[in-house]
């Protein structure tokens, strides 16, 4: 008799960063269940990121929105899931509400923390200890093996890019082969070193303004590496066009903002195009780390050993001061030195070869 293979719902994370994280917690349960099918119940937005986690079966839209309760639609929905008869649900976020949908699908095993309370809900609830699981993805890989008093380890996560869909962003966005120097585009072409390498600046952070550093500091950068002859691209979500706008004005022009005018799954592939990317602790930030890009990530109000770019190439620029991190939306001294003392000058240095 054929054994059917272990089926896991994972029920995923709100924010960018996260579920770009949460690709090393895939990687570990196929490394404990090599045949397992994993699918993650998710917001709509995030479904183009899981497409390009080769470890996720398929992503599952959630229908109602970050921080909605609808305790109905939520039975509703689990009752929807039960016939895809799960043998394990992991709960990633820590609310009460988060870990209803798994209990209503009748789902056998339905791990998370304990988090608000939620005995009964979970049957494999974790205590989480913050001091020995000190950083988000060791939380996440955690939830996938059994209860260990250490810290597991963890690959990094790496998100897989099809030639295709590079070559259509390309064209919807009027970007020639001929313009990059690393361009892995289907007709194989080569690359010249005369062909002018990109530089992605990430100024968003959906969080607040104290993970932003200055406009005028990217304006800067960008006049340098543009007289250097880099082109420059800006990225970031509608909520960061008019900061991307700011940055480009200041720089003298010298950008294309793409700020506003992509899908989060065309600014992953248009980041896969690029040669270097400078970044806010941010959703881009992870999602860059996870394309393999030289990375410059720039902290300020939050922990960079919290949440770190997950790539061992990437640099870390943070001053350490006294008042950080504070992990508040604006600062609460009011002058964000954290960030403003972070001088262009130290950030292009880190650009170099």
């Amino acid at each position: 008799m054929t054994q059917l293979p272990y089926k896991i719902l994972v029920v995923g994370p709100s924010w960018v960063g996260d579920m770009v994280m949460a690709q090393s917690l895939f990687i570990a349960l196929k490394q404990q269940h090599v045949d397992c099918v994993i699918d993650v119940l998710a917001p709509v937005w995030s479904l183009p990121l899981l497409a390009r986690m080769p470890q996720v079966n398929q992503g599952i839209a959630m229908p109602l929105g970050h921080g909605q309760f609808d305790l109905s639609g939520r039975i509703r929905i689990g009752r929807q899931l039960r016939q895809n008869a799960y043998d394990q649900a992991i709960v990633l976020p820590n609310s009460w509400k988060s870990a209803l949908i798994p209990f209503f699908a009748n789902i056998g095993k339905r791990t998370g923390y304990l988090g608000e309370l939620r005995w009964g809900l979970l049957n494999d609830a974790r205590r989480l200890n913050k001091t020995l699981l000190s950083m988000t993805v060791q939380r996440f890989v955690a939830l996938g093996l059994p209860s260990a008093a250490e810290p597991p380890t963890y690959q990094f996560p790496r998100l897989s890019i099809d030639a295709a869909k590079q070559l259509a962003v390309c064209r919807k966005f009027g970007i020639s082969e001929a313009d990059l120097v690393t361009s892995p585009l289907p007709d194989g072409g080569g690359a010249s070193s005369g062909k002018q390498k990109v530089l992605a600046l990430c100024p968003g952070a959906e969080y607040g303004p104290a993970k932003r550093w200055p406009v005028e500091h990217y304006a800067a950068v960008a006049r340098q590496k543009h007289a250097q002859g880099w082109q420059i691209w800006l990225f970031g979500s509608d909520k960061d066009k008019a900061v991307a706008e700011q940055i480009n004005t200041l720089a003298g022009e010298v950008c294309r903002n793409f700020a506003g005018s992509t899908s989060l799954a065309e600014a992953v592939d248009l980041l896969s195009l690029t040669d270097a990317v400078v970044s806010n602790d941010s959703g881009l930030m992870h999602v860059a780390a996870a394309l393999d890009k030289k990375l410059i990530a720039v902290y300020g109000s939050s922990d960079p050993g919290f949440t770190p770019p997950l790539h061992d190439k990437a640099e870390v620029i943070t001053l350490n001061l006294e008042c950080s991190p504070c992990f508040k939306r604006d600062c609460p001294l009011g002058h964000t030195r954290c960030l403003v003392d972070i001088r262009p000058e130290r950030v292009l240095p880190a650009l170099e070869p």
